[in-house]
């Protein structure tokens, strides 16, 4: 069963209710049903801790052709500190401190996908697979931190900490199995432990909904 959590902030003095929820979403999809700026799905980490490794999962499917946003974590001193976004059919952007490498993809469109990508802040190294193939390794942010303090947004790509969401780039679609580890694994480990992550468990999810969105169970593996 869903546990409600009741978190309460201070805002100029007024009180300001967020209903946070805590739950097990194995089998469950978040659907955004159209565009919108308003639309988002805000994820509290389990750990709150600096990153210089990390694995993140996911499983998708729109039909958009334009570019949207798939995961976007952003701390207060740096935009795009964590950013997978796709920038046309078949085309991911993997952004580490604001800094980005391109992957390309044999386009599937109207399809589901499984993505997952990681990095590694000693070499620099930043992988992607997508549906279990490998599209490539690249250099990016070799020595970078990613920060702890960071609103990590579903549905939007974020251009301030929290907001200045761009409907343009909006997430027309669905969204599951979300996973983040703090540190690297081989693919083979990424599907077997897919809903272990350590910072982002899907199977233990903290959420907060914002506007438009919808929980369905999915349709897809």
């Amino acid at each position: 069963l869903c546990k409600l959590l009741h978190a309460i902030y201070t805002l100029s003095g007024l009180s300001v209710y967020n209903y946070l929820f805590s739950t097990d979403m194995k089998g469950k999809v978040f659907i955004f049903p159209q565009e919108s700026a308003t639309a988002y799905v805000s994820l509290i980490p389990r750990v709150h801790k600096p990153l210089q490794n990390f694995t993140l999962c996911l499983k998708a499917f729109t039909d958009l052709s334009r570019s949207y946003s798939l995961f976007s974590y952003n701390t207060r001193t740096q935009e795009n500190a964590l950013l997978l976004f796709v920038k046309k059919v078949g085309v991911y952007e993997l952004y580490i401190g604001n800094s980005w490498v391109t992957f390309n993809a044999p386009p599937s469109p109207y399809s589901p996908v499984h993505v997952c990508t990681s990095w590694e802040s000693a070499s620099g190294i930043a992988e992607l697979w997508v549906n279990g193939k490998l599209l490539g390794r690249k250099g990016v942010r070799k020595g970078y931190t990613v920060g702890l303090d960071a609103k990590i947004i579903l549905g939007q790509e974020q251009d301030s900490f929290g907001g200045k969401f761009d409907i343009a780039q909006s997430l027309v679609g669905e969204i599951w199995d979300v996973t983040l580890w703090d540190h690297v694994l081989p693919l083979k480990d990424m599907c077997d432990s897919c809903y272990s992550g350590n910072i982002l468990n899907w199977q233990d999810l903290t959420y907060e909904e914002n506007g438009y969105v919808v929980t369905k169970p999915k349709v897809w593996a």
